[in-house]
């Protein structure tokens, strides 16, 4: 997700139904990575509060404070139907992540099927590489390389990394990638993309190459209404494959 999500107001409760779509588990396990933020409650209190009433079971994995509440981090991740990290920095969450060796608990993760997805540094993390703004001004970094392109969030909202992104896909330091909108996310099983989603407010999302910039079609999310009844995930899943009630 190139932004936005259940961090930022207003939140994307559409996002948030899609993120939950993609486990194989009726009642999906999601975790809360929150480290690239340094842990902060505010966006802890923001993910419990998107997700309580969704059916999910919510927990969070505060690196920060483990000092005080110790914990098999390999058991507690590879437990889950859904990791999600949130943003902030990238560098400083990658730095995080390889002392307590979550890069490669997450790739175990990824080979087990796992969804792992996230917005902002979170969204590029799973990448060759991004464009971060952990240092001030935007520069080129390295990803996990999970996935073999680059990636650029909050497309509209942050001129300055399109700028950056572009420059550095035509000097050839990003490989061809992915630039994304703030309420858009690309979907991918393995390292293709099958998908691509964006809701009212977004632009959605483009694959940057050293000689063009294309947009992706994006399918529309339905907007949630303030009253809408919840569903459950596979009354959503029987709704989008137009069988069962919409």
């Amino acid at each position: 997700m190139g932004g936005g999500g259940f961090s930022a107001p207003p939140g994307d409760p559409e996002l948030d139904r899609y993120v939950l779509e993609q486990a194989s588990e009726p009642t999906p396990r999601i975790c809360l990575l929150p480290t690239a933020s340094g842990d902060p409650d505010d966006q802890i209190q923001r993910f419990y509060r998107a997700f309580h009433e969704l059916p999910c079971r919510p927990s969070h994995l505060s690196l920060f404070r483990l000092g005080s509440r110790p914990l098999d981090i390999r058991e507690r991740l590879l437990g889950q139907d859904v990791i999600y990290v949130g943003g902030g920095s990238l560098s400083n969450l990658l730095a995080i992540w390889r002392v307590h060796e979550l890069d490669e608990i997450l790739h175990e993760a990824w080979l087990r099927g796992i969804v792992l997805c996230g917005i902002s540094a979170g969204s590029m993390c799973w990448f060759d590489a991004g464009v971060t703004k952990s240092h001030g001004d935007p520069r080129v970094t390295s990803g996990l390389r999970f996935l073999p392109y680059s990636n650029s969030v909050h497309w509209t909202s942050e001129p300055e990394r399109r700028i950056a992104f572009r420059a550095g896909v035509r000097s050839e330091q990003l490989p061809p990638g992915f630039g994304v909108d703030d309420g858009a996310a690309l979907l991918f099983a393995g390292i293709e993309l099958v998908e691509a989603v964006k809701t009212e407010r977004s632009s959605g999302a483009f694959f940057v190459d050293e000689s063009r910039e294309q947009a992706i079609a994006c399918a529309d999310l339905t907007p949630v209404r303030a009253d809408a009844q919840l569903l459950s995930i596979e009354e959503f899943r029987a709704a989008k494959r137009g069988t069962g009630r919409g």
